[in-house]
């Protein structure tokens, strides 16, 4: 609940310092005294948005404050995840600098207003007068439904089994989406398969040795003329250069006789005689080996030109790169085949889990048909004694169509309502005033928080729109959600005033030209003044200071 609010430099409050106790507090004021400025501050630290037009003087920063103890609620879960420091007097702190710009704190660590929402929503609950319209929304009617009938676990188990079902359905989606279009581009793809299959690409480096023979078989007569004379040259008849080799070796040889210096020569003629030999030998067999032949030329020009073809096509500049291209398709013309086997598996798959949505949708939906008459009863109980005796709420299911779920369930419900007898029931917002809404939310409200663990409920003018006994009784009410709850009331009637265990006041105050909002406990004696000024106005009675006795004494 909430222990302490600190504002400063906020709208028209310079420094606001104040202490907060359990049980049921009440704030009043006069019309325009600030008693929404108080709201507009508490609502900074829930995560509301901020602006440089709340700052009071513009050249300091806004500064709001709030103390929380929250050692009851079982908050430690939410600061662990978070990666909070965890007190059980926790800290909330919103900034807005000069520049508009705000900074959240929690427990001084810095957060985002996300993570702030995420937290003050479980420790306050703000009841405005426009929440009223909040009975016309469909989502907030189920939510109501489901607090009472305790559909919490229920909800998560139908949310996470339509969560895996429609997981399962856009998967099966994309799958059918992907055949259909695979079998379109079959076709396109087996021919392209098909083309480089056949063209029987194996080795990467036979481009290279294509065009290697081609280049030789193109050159194969010149080739063969250029060994030929090469050949004639070291070995013909007409005085070859390994005959007359072997002339210049027998002249060395045979000095050899007069001087030994002779022997190397000799030695080294051999040599070069046998190296020649074994050159004009290489020179025969490739000369043996070149043949002009048109037929093999033609083939490897072929097998070139189907190469090329099929690497312009393709855009690469690699028989590697074609090889990939054609692994690559035989895995999608195998991955066409394969997805209808899946197909068919995910559908099964579907089918069992959309049984189990409906399960967990039936399920849901009988606790809520079973919790229905009890909140119609105990709901026609309040307002009876909210002084409409005769009103009534009437919750109708409207089931989803065949096949069709909602996030939360298989139905929506309306909440249809008639004030008297013999009068029809209609949508809330076609039939009830003003007043007969606010006493109706305040009825659902007091259910709502009795089924929560909301620690601090702010009602703000719950009592528009009623007067007299009927605001004793709504502040009864509120007095009895006291018990269980922090519950702060903005009021402006005297009836609901007496209720509270505590009195803060609103007013405002001129200093040297400039208006101030401040905001102070009442003691016993300003109470009962603040509470006879509420009954008679600003000039006190004697007769309504009486009856504000007998009604603070009575509360």
């Amino acid at each position: 609940m909430l222990k302490k609010l600190v504002v400063k430099n906020y709208v028209l409050i310079d420094q606001l310092d104040l202490s907060f106790s359990d049980g049921m507090s009440i704030i009043t004021g006069e019309t325009g005294a600030g008693k929404s400025i108080i709201l507009g501050a508490l609502g900074l630290i829930l995560g509301q948005r901020a602006d440089v037009g709340s700052l009071l003087n513009k050249n300091s920063k806004c500064i709001v404050e709030g103390v929380f103890d929250i050692s009851a609620y079982k908050l430690k879960t939410f600061f662990e995840d978070a990666e909070l420091d965890y007190e059980n007097l926790t800290t909330l702190r919103r900034e807005i600098n000069i520049e508009g710009k705000s900074r959240a704190f929690i427990n001084d660590t810095p957060v985002n207003l996300a993570t702030l929402k995420a937290l003050t929503s479980q420790l306050v609950d703000i009841h405005s007068q426009h929440e009223t319209m909040l009975l016309n929304n469909s989502k907030f009617q189920l939510e109501v439904v489901d607090a009472y009938a305790g559909n919490e676990k229920k909800l998560n188990s139908y949310k996470q089994a339509l969560n895996q079902y429609k997981s399962v359905q856009q998967r099966l989606d994309e799958l059918i989406e992907a055949e259909a279009k695979g079998k379109a581009d079959f076709d396109y793809f087996n021919f392209q398969f098909s083309e480089l299959d056949e063209a029987n690409l194996s080795d990467p480096n036979e481009q290279t040795t294509l065009e290697k023979e081609q280049e030789l078989l193109n050159h194969a007569e010149e080739i063969g003329s250029y060994l030929a004379k090469s050949i004639g040259a070291l070995s013909g008849p007409d005085e070859s250069l390994i005959a007359n080799l072997n002339l210049v070796l027998q002249s060395v040889s045979f000095l050899n006789k007069y001087d030994d210096r002779f022997e190397e020569l000799s030695k080294r003629l051999k040599s070069s005689i046998v190296e020649l030999k074994d050159i004009n030998d290489d020179l025969e067999r490739e000369s043996q080996e070149i043949n002009v032949d048109p037929v093999r030329l033609e083939q490897v020009q072929d097998r070139l030109s189907l190469i090329y073809k099929l690497q312009q096509k393709h855009r690469v500049d690699s028989i590697e790169a074609l090889i990939e291209i054609r692994d690559q398709l035989s895995e999608k013309l195998a991955n066409i085949g394969n997805l209808e086997d899946e197909i068919k598996a995910l559908q099964s798959n579907l089918i069992t889990l959309k049984n189990e949505v409906i399960a967990q949708g039936n399920d849901l939906t009988k606790s809520r048909q079973k919790a229905i008459p009890a909140i119609e009863s105990e709901i026609k109980k309040q307002l009876s004694d909210l002084s409409m005796a005769h009103a009534v709420l009437k919750i109708e299911v409207i089931p989803a169509a065949v096949d069709q779920f909602y996030s939360d369930g298989l139905e929506r419900v309306q909440f249809l309502f008639s004030a008297n007898k013999g009068i029809d029931f209609r949508e809330i917002s076609k039939v009830a005033s003003g007043g007969e809404m606010s006493r109706l939310m305040l009825c659902i409200k007091a259910i709502m928080a009795r089924l929560s663990s909301m620690p601090t409920v702010i009602f703000d003018e719950i009592d528009t729109g009623i007067s007299g006994e009927t605001a004793s009784k709504v502040g009864a009410i509120l007095q009895q959600m006291s018990k269980h709850h922090q519950v702060m009331a903005i009021t402006h009637l005297p009836q609901m005033a007496a209720k509270g265990n505590n009195h803060y006041f609103v007013y405002k105050e001129e200093v040297k030209g400039m208006t101030r909002t401040h905001l102070r406990l009442l003691n016993s004696e300003e109470r009962i003044n603040e509470v006879a000024r509420m009954l008679s106005g600003e000039k006190l009675t004697d007769a309504a200071i009486d009856n504000a006795k007998s009604m603070l004494e009575a509360s």
